[in-house]
């Protein structure tokens, strides 16, 4: 998605070493030592979307190879090739090709490694330990349970934590201020509260709601995003805790046809006002378990539309059973 800059800015202002990856501060200084040492086992990041793994990976192959690093480092994604044939022949031929210039050893950084097939993790497994002195390989995953204990226990785990939102709010704000972008205080609550965590969508939100106006503030953000905002969720959610289930349905058609909302964002919106709903907390409780299935069953491929309207009869029923 290209902006006024010519840039998408995830990648502009990527950390280019170790010393600029923030928010990882256990896990950079044990890949400082490895530079340091001019050595590297196979590694493994685990951890969240947008946690910053692809970006210490890249940050630790500059520090080690210096300006050429890229003759001496290969990005795969496993979610486009997942099979065995990749690892019998891509993976295969670059790690028992010879190292370039001094170097000792390369890198292969397989990115959402834990797409792989299960066959192809077997032989992978195998090519780790018989090219390891050409080759070090960085398994990259948001599930290391999906990744077979044989290749775990031949790596260093590193697990990445979610970003701190003040951390991610002065990233943020650096990228506002290098861009020159005015950002009000109620957008940086907007962006963290829609990233959850992920800065690099964090980052795409804000450039996204940067480009359609000069002052960001929230309404900016979440229209931008086709996100639901918290006073349109209130407002479906309203009647159907009054009993009105028809009127509450038709807030819900407004946000699916008229805004462009997905089901899975009306899910997490409806998660985020969960709190703030006039109900008992018991039924607080019973409706996280009914949204957890029904965000299951969406990315599963049920009806978005049907499953919202489920939830949104669960709330009514019991006023209606009061009333009646």
């Amino acid at each position: 998605m290209e902006r006024e800059t010519g840039y998408i800015w995830i990648e502009k202002y990527r950390p280019k070493t170790l010393n600029e990856v923030v928010g990882q501060e256990k896990i950079v200084a044990l890949l400082k030592a490895y530079v340091a040492k001019k050595t590297l086992p196979h590694l493994m990041f685990a951890g969240p979307p947008g946690t910053g793994k692809t970006t210490a990976a890249i940050a630790l192959a500059r520090d080690l190879y210096g300006e050429e690093w890229r003759e001496s480092f290969l990005e795969l994604n496993a979610s486009d090739e997942r099979g065995i044939e990749t690892v019998r022949t891509t993976i295969k031929n670059y790690a028992r090709s010879s190292t370039l210039g001094n170097q000792s050893f390369k890198i292969l950084f397989l990115d959402e490694s834990d797409n792989l097939t299960s066959e192809a993790q077997a032989s992978l497994r195998r090519l780790m330990e018989r090219y390891a002195s050409l080759c070090r390989f960085i398994l990259s995953c948001n599930y290391s349970s999906r990744i077979i204990p044989p290749i775990q226990s031949r790596c260093a785990v590193f697990r990445f934590k979610p970003l701190k939102l003040e951390e991610m709010r002065r990233y943020l704000e650096r990228i506002a201020k290098a861009e020159k972008k005015q950002v009000e205080d109620d957008a940086w609550e907007a962006i963290l509260r829609l990233s959850g965590g992920d800065m690099r969508q964090a980052v795409n939100i804000l450039q996204q709601a940067s480009a359609v106006t000069e002052k960001v503030d929230s309404e900016a953000v979440y229209e931008s995003s086709a996100m639901p905002l918290p006073k349109e969720v209130e407002e479906m959610l309203a009647p159907a805790l009054k009993g009105d289930f028809r009127g509450s349905r038709e807030r819900l058609y407004a946000l699916l046809a008229e805004k462009g909302a997905s089901g899975e964002d009306v899910v997490k919106a409806i998660h985020s006002y969960l709190p703030h709903l006039a109900i008992p907390d018991t039924e607080k409780v019973q409706l996280v378990d009914f949204l957890a299935e029904m965000e299951f069953r969406i990315v599963e491929g049920a009806s978005a539309r049907l499953q919202l309207e489920a939830l949104l009869a669960r709330l009514a029923i019991p006023h209606l059973t009061a009333g009646g």
